[in-house]
């Protein structure tokens, strides 16, 4: 049996995609922003292409965008939109690629990057490759919406490789043909077949060599090994603490309370912080971090003045944040505002703040 969404391991899902799904909402009429709010997301923060959201938030505003939205083909719409660059380090390696082969290879191998819950399979039958797309958890009435936005996205992005769809491929869906679907038909340039044992994407063997429009070598190295960097850290942190953590970078209003980041992730209060206990953080050091590195952006890339800021970032005035940060970092805002080169490392995420 699978485990549901809020079971199973979180490793979050890229802030990057629900910003985009933000945007579609706004086409279909929906106030995107009220929406974010209300499951205690900052819309500002899910820009970074370094975020990552909680699987819980994600979940709660993809059923809450469908519902509201009125439309079942969102997923569909999405797909067309998930340009290569989105998909961060990935993206670029499969773009950077020499062969449509050597790109859905690197597909199989990381995206757990990108979808954490999904993995993908490949087979041969006869003179097709099977990339079969398995889920390894219950996602429930997402089902349809995950699969539409992965399946019609990679043929998407094989357009994007190619200039043009790659001949003989086609789409399987285990799913019937949704009443939607005709209306989207446009949008996917390759025949689909529903009522299949699997969702795969099928292509032929003699296509797997064909090469892409923006293949660089050099560039397709460093960014494979961008990718390996970012899986072993994404690995390691799987506790509970970086599931805390993602809960705070992405929460409005900032910071949260200690009540919502523990109804978000399903526990208790107390079991939250017995939890972090265990991992000896504390939810204020967490808090503290974030709000650390949330001060260095904004001191370094904004105009913002010190009030501002301090608003920002939940304090009451600019003479209390002024206090926290010199504590911090030694030296005060202004100051580090002002110097050329800061004392401090411009991802400070490493500094040990007090229990």
């Amino acid at each position: 049996m699978r485990a549901s969404v809020s079971q199973a391991q979180d490793l979050g899902l890229p802030a990057i995609y629900l910003h985009l799904l933000a945007q579609l909402l706004r086409t279909t009429g929906v106030d995107d922003r009220a929406l974010l709010l209300r499951v205690g997301l900052d819309p500002a923060r899910l820009q970074s292409p370094d975020l990552r959201v909680s699987q819980s938030q994600a979940t709660e505003f993809v059923t809450r965008a469908i519902i509201e939205s009125g439309e079942p083909g969102l997923g569909i719409m999405m797909a067309k939109e998930l340009h290569l660059p989105l998909h961060g380090a990935l993206g670029t390696a499969v773009m950077a690629s020499r062969t449509l082969s050597e790109a859905l290879e690197l597909m199989t191998r990381y995206l757990q990057l990108r979808a954490p819950h999904l993995q993908i399979e490949q087979e041969q039958q006869g003179d097709h490759a099977v990339f079969r797309v398995i889920c390894g958890i219950d996602l429930g009435p997402l089902q349809t919406f995950i699969m539409d936005a992965m399946l019609f996205g990679c043929v998407s992005m094989g357009v994007q490789l190619l200039g043009r769809p790659v001949p003989g491929s086609y789409v399987r869906r285990r799913c019937n043909e949704p009443g939607y679907f005709q209306r989207f038909r446009h949008l996917v340039p390759v025949p689909v077949r529903f009522g299949d044992d699997d969702d795969a994407i099928v292509v032929p063997l003699s296509e797997l060599s064909l090469p892409l429009k923006f293949s660089d070598e050099q560039l397709a190295d460093a960014s494979r090994q961008q990718c390996e960097d970012a899986l072993k850290q994404l690995t390691e942190d799987a506790g509970f603490g970086a599931r805390v953590r993602r809960v705070i970078e992405t929460s409005h209003p900032f910071p949260p309370k200690l009540a919502r980041v523990a109804s978000t992730l399903f526990v208790s209060e107390r079991t939250l912080k017995r939890r972090l206990q265990e991992e000896e953080i504390s939810f204020q050091v967490l808090v503290d971090q974030v709000r650390l590195e949330r001060a260095c952006e904004l001191l370094q890339n904004t105009r913002l003045n010190l009030s501002q800021i301090a608003d920002t970032l939940g304090y009451a005035d600019a003479a209390n944040f002024t206090r926290a940060f010199k504590r911090w970092t030694g030296v005060s805002p202004s100051s580090y505002r002002n110097s050329e080169r800061p004392a401090m490392a411009r991802r400070p995420s490493h500094l040990a703040l007090a229990i």
